[in-house]
């Protein structure tokens, strides 16, 4: 899926995200971590549009009240967030909850706590976080048997290095800079996406 950080984008936020959903990009979670509630409130509506009128799923980064408010699937939570179930109260019924892991403890533990998914990461080096040395693939392997709910990879993810992702048994990948800043987001999106299905065969 899409991770959509708008300081990461150069142009339109929205013909970037339209051009990455036409590449292949099945879900949209946006990850405004600054900036006025009423400007990502407006940002979230308009990708609410987008997704329904797609067909794609949204998901909301930290924020339950403006997912509530613009009705969307799901939220994403760190572990310095609220509790998974805390969250869920804030949503309509249906929407899910996946939490940020970092550690196979982590992972059984947002498993225990009821997440939905998980995100896993960051796997390879990446601009949008610093969290030290990035473990690559060798997390997913240890994570992937041990845990009953999907796993999301995330972290520096791109064309060159997905096969390994799917490699390791990891179907889905949140992306974001190789996506927002790409010049041409559609053909970064279908190329991702086929490097994730020939390499999971």
């Amino acid at each position: 899926y899409l991770l959509v950080a708008s300081d990461v984008v150069p142009g339109s936020v929205l013909q970037m995200a339209r051009a990455a959903i036409a590449g292949g990009v099945d879900a949209i979670q946006l990850r405004e971590k600054s900036g006025p509630d009423a400007r990502i409130l407006a940002l979230a509506a308009e990708l609410r549009e987008l997704t329904d009128e797609t067909g794609k799923m949204l998901i909301i980064n930290d924020r339950a009240d403006i997912a509530a408010i613009v009705g969307a699937d799901g939220v994403h939570v760190g572990q310095d967030d609220l509790p998974i179930a805390e969250t869920r109260r804030l949503l309509r019924p249906g929407a899910i909850v996946g939490r940020s892991t970092h550690s196979l403890a982590q992972a059984k533990t947002a498993v225990q706590e009821g997440a939905d998914y998980i995100g896993v990461g960051p796997i390879f080096e990446t601009d949008t976080k610093d969290a030290g040395p990035p473990p690559g693939t060798d997390l997913l392997k240890q994570i992937i048997p041990e845990v009953s709910i999907p796993v999301a990879a995330i972290g520096g993810i791109n064309a060159d290095n997905a096969g390994g992702i799917a490699a390791a048994g990891c179907k889905c990948v949140a992306v974001c800079s190789a996506l927002c800043a790409a010049a041409d987001p559609k053909a970064a999106a279908a190329a991702i996406k086929a490097k994730l299905i020939s390499d999971s065969r």
